[in-house]
């Protein structure tokens, strides 16, 4: 067990001590920039006394897996869809999510491996996915 400055690598922090210490998030070119102020309290475990980076995709790429899904669910225009719609809670079966999968290889030109696939339960999750495929492709 590594210890740095007096606290061990394993040391854990409630959500709501947590979110004390967090500031407000930054967007900056896709990426969510979230900072933890230490405030002199030394029960903060390292990784979030520095800052944490978590990948966001571009509005445009989120925008269009909207579409895409909206138009392989045949969806409604009254129905909501945005980042954080679960295919589930839209309808989508097992068939249905397969059908949007091919859908975005389709449109974005990229190919999703299935453990890839079967992670994706949001609409965040699948252009998360796409930007991550598109940058190891370029």
């Amino acid at each position: 067990m590594a210890a740095f400055n007096g606290v061990s690598s394993s040391s854990l922090i409630a959500p709501r001590e947590l979110s004390r210490q967090c500031l407000a998030p930054t967007k900056i070119s896709g990426l969510k920039l979230v900072s933890f102020s230490n405030s002199g309290r030394t029960n903060l475990p390292l990784s979030f006394r520095r800052l944490q980076v978590s990948c966001a995709a571009k509005p445009e790429t989120v925008e269009k897996v909207c579409d895409i899904v909206r138009k392989q669910l045949a969806l409604k225009d009254d129905i909501s869809v945005s980042g954080e719609s679960k295919f589930a809670a839209l309808g989508a079966d097992s068939l249905d999510t397969v059908e949007i999968v091919m859908g975005l290889e389709e449109a974005f030109g990229i190919t999703v491996e299935e453990e890839n696939a079967q992670s994706i339960a949001t609409v965040q999750d699948a252009a998360d996915l796409i930007e991550k495929l598109c940058e190891k492709s370029a």
